[in-house]
């Protein structure tokens, strides 16, 4: 088993955890649209990694 099939599993048997990914993805791309070397797409990635790393308080 591969890390993206353990992330995807972890996301499917916790319940909220995509929607908590959602909101911090977008949270982190509108939070970095202003900064220039950043960009949304990466700030939407940081943003669920964070939810992600958080899943256990959920």
């Amino acid at each position: 088993m591969s890390k993206i099939d353990e992330v995807q599993d972890n996301v499917k048997n916790t319940p909220g955890l995509g929607k908590s990914m959602a909101k911090w993805g977008a949270l982190g791309a509108v939070v970095a649209i202003p900064v220039p070397f950043i960009g949304p797409v990466i700030g939407a990635v940081v943003g669920a990694a964070y939810a992600y790393s958080k899943r256990d308080k959920i």
